[in-house]
Order: structure tokens, then sequence, then C-alpha cells
């Protein structure tokens, strides 16, 4: 780890008779001035700038910046950030494994040993995106669904089992296992990392990038960790920089305690409501106060996995006693936590009474203020007390409802089957009749369809998961059963869940009302809620029916639970229970009974809701042994993983057939040296697009449709539309995701008058097509491309085949009126130019209607950031027009990457070259 150190901040600290070196905080505070009130969140990021000081990518300007940030609490700084470790799911993972393997082939082409491609950075891999609720509500739900998935996912689960043996630093937790995030805080978080060095052991903050906007649940622990998109995902697997601005940091103080009957999950539905009213899109949100003191990691955890619901990039929490009382519990070694002590307290990292840094903004909660909550019926931040849960739902019927949370929002999907097009209208016909399992009952509005203990943002939590089964159990004690049109599951983010609730007798106390285990995975939350029963889903057509999911999820956009589904309310596991009982969320459960016992009497949900010592003394029966057990195999997998025939091959065998994973054409004929820079000539134009494009606008998501070009490619590979599964589960494969790039059904190409969708017009034959089927045709004439579009363009998540695929269209460069940044790193990281407009120019200024032809002149030789670049646009009458541009390749990192023709190409080039 040699570095300037230019702050002298080396130093040794000395744990139970072994020495770690580290960049010392309050050594560097001698030299850059008082660091100790810097928020916690920016502490870690100081030291990473400090470990990794080069002169090059992190120089002292950076660090000195940081310090500076607590002069007016914002930054307009740069800063190169070095994740200790990636994390992955499967469904945004696999592209990258694809990546890795297809830069093995290149180097295997080049004459070199392809095994000297691995990542640099320690790469988690966590299969939980693909299960579904094929079946439920009975004991051998979770072996079918396990069945059924191996099958469904052969091909991809065939080629990651390669991955695990063929890659080092690379480790794949199977299917049937649990929720990467889950696993991330029961076992893989450290909150110390160290490495050793030239003989030396250096310690640090455990740091990470995942590729799930939800990676921000490890704050819970102590550790910086949020989503990125896969390309810089990929970067950081393979030792590159995360570049980011410093961001501002509001501080959340917590006070107080929570009240008799009142759980996490409405402490962290409140919250979500209370920063988002804040406006912390793009911060840091920190927590504080002595309300921390008895706050546990668990209920921590639930609160930072809902950065992305509240806005925030994370939701940090300090290390104290409680950071390390959860590690003990969680079968952590003792060396690890008094390393973890030792250190925090050595660099300011713990929490103290009283501490409180300084914030760009704050705002405080008493916990005794928290009220018993739902959130819905289509936004997490949309908060509900559940004694207006009732009055909240029939309002939703007297109005026809068309304040949408916005197409990015609603077609936001990190996986599974999200359905996109769901009408928004609550208007409802009268209930209808339904004939289920020999039974006729009624299936009215606001009948709870769903119900479903899932995700781990409260399965991680065993004192929610211990009040449902204790939910379940006073249920049976009256006499009550669950409402035969509610589908039931529980799908918990870990095996040690299981272990707890059987321990406890709760598990068959749930199988009884039908919440039988279908799943380690995150199921209904991110749409994998399976199909309905046919009598209910044709009752629901038929009638055209409001009716309702309750699920412990994280999010509940319109469409991503169910298509049929149109309220989704998100709740505590043992409120899940209570909704499955009463069977319609327009029962008052604050006032009205939730149902009957035997002999007719009332039995209100205060009659089995527990108190929390009961509470408490179920999560007694929470041990280290049942965590040191299951995260002892936690690698291994089932038979049936085992069982994948897997070729002992260090350049991957691909399969020409699969339609799941391609060798994607990134480094074909890819040199040793880059090819000298070009100048664009004669390009058309193949999107026109206007203010606010969303990179969900631009990548592939959702489902498939079949005349769609993704469509057309699946079924002449022998594929049904019935078994197209999503996008999501096809990123392995560039031929779909391409074909899948500007196709959303929201998206409005200005070339097109009143047309919406994927389509332009070709030029100059004038004939509107798909856009994937107009780069093809504009390929085959050798016609350059570039994307004209106005403000904001690329904003929302960070999605890499939103680059990728613009990339593989044939896209040489996009000319807008701003960018959102990431997107704009990402074209970059792609080898496309991002251009900007000067101030008072745009496509509507010039113009344009995309039958022109761009030239773009200034782009040969050598790049350099923020540099000129000449437009000339023809237009069809013979008319020229001249425009200077501003390229938005802005660090010289960002211009070597784009040279090179995107940063996997220069990472590839420079591992060639020392091979």
């Amino acid at each position: 780890m040699s570095n300037k150190d230019s702050f002298h901040s080396l130093k040794t600290l000395d744990v139970q008779g072994k020495t770690y070196h580290y960049y010392s905080l309050p050594e560097a505070g001698q030299t850059l001035g008082d660091l100790s009130r810097l928020p916690f969140s920016l502490k870690v990021l100081t030291e990473n700038l400090l470990r990794h000081e080069d002169g090059d990518t992190v120089d002292e300007t950076q660090i000195r910046a940081m310090h500076d940030w607590m002069k007016e609490q914002k930054s307009s700084a740069e800063i190169q950030y070095r994740p200790a470790r990636v994390l992955m799911q499967d469904f945004t993972g696999v592209p990258g494994v694809v990546d890795l393997a297809a830069m093995r082939n290149a180097m295997s082409a080049a004459g070199k040993d392809p095994a000297r491609i691995n990542p640099l950075s320690a790469v988690d891999l966590v299969i939980d995106h693909s299960v579904m609720v094929d079946h439920f509500g009975d004991p051998s739900a979770f072996k079918d669904n396990v069945a059924i998935e191996m099958e469904r996912n052969r091909e991809r689960y065939e080629f990651l089992r390669w991955g695990q043996n063929a890659f080092n630093n690379f480790r794949v937790v199977p299917p049937g296992t649990g929720i990467c995030h889950q696993v991330n805080l029961e076992y893989l978080g450290k909150t110390v990392w160290t490495k050793e060095e030239e003989g030396k052991t250096f310690a640090f903050p455990d740091t990470l990038v995942g590729t799930d906007s939800h990676t921000t649940m490890i704050n819970g622990l102590g550790i910086l960790g949020w989503g990125v998109g896969g390309i810089e995902a990929e970067a950081a697997m393979l030792g590159q920089p995360v570049s980011m601005l410093i961001p501002e940091v509001v501080g959340f103080k917590i006070t107080g305690k929570l009240r008799e009957g009142i759980t996490a999950t409405d402490l962290v539905l409140t919250v979500t409501q209370m920063l988002r009213e804040k406006g912390v899109v793009g911060k840091f949100v920190e927590f504080y106060g002595d309300g921390l003191k008895d706050m546990p990691v668990a209920d921590r955890a639930t609160i930072a996995n809902m950065a992305p619901e509240y806005g925030a990039t994370s939701g940090f929490f300090p290390v104290d006693e409680q950071t390390i009382d959860y590690m003990r519990l969680t079968g952590r070694d003792e060396e690890q936590l008094a390393l973890v002590e030792a250190y925090a307290k050595a660099q300011g990292l713990w929490r103290e009474p009283g501490h409180e840094p300084i914030y760009s903004d704050t705002l405080e909660l008493d916990m005794g203020d928290v009220e018993a909550s739902l959130a819905g019926p289509k936004r997490p931040q949309d908060r509900v007390a559940l004694s207006n849960m009732k009055a909240s739902f029939e309002l939703l019927m007297q109005t026809s409802d068309n304040s949408s949370a916005g197409d990015d929002e609603r077609l936001q999907s990190e996986g599974g089957q999200t359905a996109v097009e769901v009408e928004q209208s609550y208007e409802h016909a009268d209930s209808q009749e339904v004939h289920l399992n020999g039974e006729t009952m009624r299936l009215d509005p606001g009948a709870v369809v769903i119900a479903a203990i899932t995700s781990c943002t409260n399965t991680s939590n065993p004192s929610v998961m211990m009040a449902a089964g204790l939910v379940a159990r006073k249920a049976l004690e009256k006499g009550l059963v669950t409402k035969p049109w509610v589908k039931t599951s529980l799908a918990p983010g870990s095996k040690v869940v299981t272990d707890y609730l059987k321990a406890g007798g709760f598990q068959d106390d749930l199988d009884k009302l039908g919440f039988n285990l279908v799943g380690y995975g995150c199921t209904t939350c991110i749409g994998n809620s399976g199909p309905l029963p046919e009598p209910i889903e044709q009752g629901i057509q038929d009638g055209d029916l409001t009716v309702a999911s309750v699920l412990s999820g994280n999010r509940n956009f319109e469409g991503r639970v169910h298509p049929l589904v149109k309220t989704n309310w998100l709740a505590s596991p043992p409120l899940v229970v209570a909704y499955a009982l009463a069977g319609n969320v327009r029962v008052d459960l604050t006032r009205e009974p939730i149902g009957q016992d035997p002999q007719g009497n009332p039995v209100y949900m205060s009659d089995i809701w527990p108190s929390q010592q009961e509470i408490a003394d179920a999560v007694e029966k929470v041990k280290t042994d049942m965590f040191r057990k299951e995260y002892s195999a936690v690698f291994d997998g089932d038979e049936t993983w085992q069982s994948i025939a897997v070729p002992q091959s260090k350049v991957y065998e691909w399969n020409d057939q699969s339609t799941y994973i391609q060798h994607p054409p990134f480094f074909e004929g890819m040199g040793v040296e880059p090819e000298p820079m070009q100048d664009v000539k004669g390009a058309r134009i193949l999107a026109l697009l206007g203010d606010s494009v969303t990179t969900d606008h631009i990548s592939p998501a959702g489902a498939i449709k079949a005349d769609s070009p993704a469509g057309r490619y699946l079924q002449g590979h022998g594929v049904e539309p019935k078994h197209f599964n999503s996008y999501g589960s096809r990123r392995g494969n560039h031929e779909v995701m391409m074909r899948g790039t500007f196709a959303n059904v929201r998206i409005r190409n200005e070339m097109l008058d009143g047309v919406e969708g994927g389509y332009t017009r070709h030029v100059p034959s004038g004939e509107q097509m798909a856009i994937y089927d107009a780069a093809m045709a504009y390929r085959n004439e050798d016609t350059p491309l570039v994307v004209i579009a106005g403000k904001e363009y690329g904003t929302g998540s960070s999605r890499d085949w939103a680059a990728k695929g613009t990339r593989l269209l044939g896209v040489k460069a996009v000319v807008a009126e701003s960018y959102e940044r990431i997107h704009r790193s990402n074209l970059i990281g792609m080898g496309v130019m991002p251009l900007q407009f000067p101030e008072g120019v745009d496509r509507k200024t010039l113009g344009l209607t995309g039958e022109e032809t761009i030239s773009l002149t200034g782009m040969d030789g050598d790049i350099t950031p923020g540099q000129a670049v000449t437009m000339v646009v023809d237009y069809p009458d013979g008319k020229q027009e001249t425009v200077t541009l501003k390229s938005r390749i802005d660090t010289p990192n960002e211009a070597k990457y784009y040279a090179n023709g995107g940063i996997l190409h220069y990472v590839l080039r420079e591992m060639i070259k020392e091979a």
C-alpha cells in the first residue's frame, strides 16, 4: 500500500498482541485541521483517500476538500473512491461476470494467460433474485419452487457455477440460501477490513459498492456501502476508482424509545416519509443521537435498507456497543470484535454519547411519536397510519387517481417479473362470486389477495419475525384462519430465520395459517410473487376489482408486485399475518373485529397482538450457534447445485444456442494499442429526445413483448412467449438487451408525431421502425449514429445496459443540454462520447427533426477533459449550421477510458501489457 502519505498519517495499532498498520484520521488532522466533527460517513471516505493517495487518481487537493467540506457543509469537489469489495445479486451480477469471461477470451486471443483476469477486489455474488412463488401454502412449497427455479435458470446457473470455480476473489452464494443484503449483514460484513501487503497487516473500514440499490442495508453495521450500476461495479472489481462528488450529509437525530406494540417497520416507514419530505436525493443520511444507545443493529439495518426509498445514497449508523453485540450474536470471532472496537475508537469512528458532528442539515424524531403504520398504495414514502387505513382505501375507491409516481419510479425494477402496464384507475365494479377449492365466496374490493412475509428489509429482524410468529400462535388459539382468497408466503433472507422460528415453535404456527416457507430470496418484493389462483385472477378481471397486497417489503410501485394488484401496502410481518386473517384492507384493525372465534365471538387485533416482553422473550431463542451452523456451508449449495456439470476451463465455453448467456462483442478485434481517435462524419440521428429521459427509459426492463425485436429474437431461437422471462433475467445476453435498449413503452422520440415507445424513423427511407431495427439498417449502410437529447439526460438509477446498449446500437456520441453525472460517466465507460450544447442552443433552436446529418470534428488526436468539439449540421434543404460543443469527458482518467474504447478495454490492455 505504498503511497505519498502527504499528511504523515500512517501509524500502527496493537490489538491482542497483533500489530496493524492504518492511516490515522487524528494524525492527518494535525496537518489538515481537526476532523473530529466531520460526519462519520465522510471520515470513512477521508480514510479511503489517505490510504490511496498516489498523486494521480488521488491527490492532496481531494483530501483537503474533505476537511474543507465542514466550512459550508457541501462541496463541488470530485473524489476517487476505492471500496474494499463488491456485492452482487444474480440479475445485475451476471453481466459483470459475462464481461470478465469475455475479457479472458480477449486475453487468450492476445496470446496471454487468461487466468490473469480476475477481480482485484473481493466479489460476492448471491443468487437471490430468481426464485418465484409458484407454489405456496403447503409443506413442499420450498422444495417445489427451488426445483422450478433451477430448471428455469439452469443456463445462467451453469455459467455462474463456472465462474465460481474459474475466478479468484470471486464467491457465489448458491440459490436457496438467502438474500444478498441479509447474508452481507449476518456474515460477509466485517466493519473493519484487513489486507496483507509486504509482510504488513493493514486495517481499514469495510466499504463496498453493490449492484443492488438496497446495498445500503449494511450501513446499519457501520459499513459504508451503496448501490451502483454494473459498469461502476465492474470498474471497482478491477481496481478502478469510483468517481463521486463529496455529498451533503443530512443528520437525523433519534431520541426516545418505541411505544408498546410499535415495530421497527413502523419506525422505518415514518423515517422514510420524513426524509422524502425533507429531500435527501443524492445525499448521505447519518443517524445520531442518544436514541441509538438502545437501538439494536437489526432495527438500524431495517432503516438503512430503505435509503433508496427515502432517496439517500446511504443511511449510515456509526459503530458502537450495539455493533459489537450484533457481531458477537451472529458468530463473528472475538479477534475481529476486538479489532473493530479498537480501530473505531482510534479513528474517531466510535459513537460517543452526546457527540454531534457537523451536518449539512438536520431533522429529529422522538421514537415515542411513532405509530402503527403501512405505506401505499404505490409509493413507499406514502405512510398511512393503521387507524386511517380503511378511510385511506375508501378514498381511493371514490376517486380516479391519476397522480402517478412518475414513469421512472413505476418502471423501476432490479429484477423479477415486474409488469409495467397497470391501469391507474381505482374505480371498480361490484364484488365477484368466486369458486375456489370447492368453496364459493365473494371477492370484494380491497380484498387482500397477496400477504407476503418477504424481503431482507424485515426478515433480517428477529423482533418482527418473532412477532409474526406470536400473532400466528395467538390467532390459532382464538380459532382464526386465513381467508381462502389470500395467497400467503414466507420467504426469509437467510436460513437462520427458519432455525429460530422452529426453535420457538412459530414455524408450525405460521404453517397452519398458510405461511409456509416458499424460498430464501427476494420473491414478492421484486415482483416474483408468481400467479394467483386462476379463479382469483379471473374474478379480479371480471369485476375490474381494486384488490390489495400486503407485504413486508421495501417497494410497492404500481405493477411491481403483481400486474392485477393495483394497491400494494408495505407493512410489518405481524401486520401481514393480521391482514391475511382479516382478508381485506377495508377492515379497520384498530376498531373492528379481525374475525370470529368458533363460538361466533368477535376477535380483535388487540387480542392477538404480542407485548414487547413476549417478543423480547421470543428473541432470546435466537442463538449464535444458528448463525455459525448456517453460514459454515453458505457457499456449498444443495445437491442440485453441486451436480451442475462445470467445465474445468480457464476460458468459458460459450454456447451459441443459449438465450441467457452470450459472448459479448465488446472486445472483438481489439489490439494491444487503441486505434487512433476519429471524427464522426455523416452520422444520422437515431433518436431525438426531450428533457429528463431516464435510464429506465433507455435500459431494457420489465416484460418482453412478443412482437418486439427481443421477442422476435427469442421466438426465432425456439423460446415461446410464456418462457420469455424478463429482460432482467436475460442481462447476460447482449442480443436480447441491445434489442430492448430505447424500447421502453413510455419513451417519446420527437422524430415521430404522437408515437410512444421504442420507435424511430429511418432516413432517408422515411420508414417508421423499431429503434433496434433502424440501428441495424444504418449499420448495414455503414452509417454512424448519434442521439440528441434535452436536459438531465440519463437521470435515475445507474443502469449499465443504458450505456452498453447505446454502444452496441452503434451510437458514437450523445449530444444533450445536460447530463446526470453517473450515466455520463457510464457512457464514457463504454466508449460513447457525451457532448453538451452551449447555453442557449438546443435541438429546438437548431430546428432538428431527425432528417439532418451530423458531423463531429475535433475528436481525432489526443482527448483532453472538457475539450471543444465542432458539430456541423447539414439540413435536407442544403443549409448548414455549425455549433461548438463541450466534451463532457471531465477528468484525465475518463479521457484514458474513452481513448481506449471504454473502461474495460483500458483495464484489459493494461493487463495484457503487464502479462
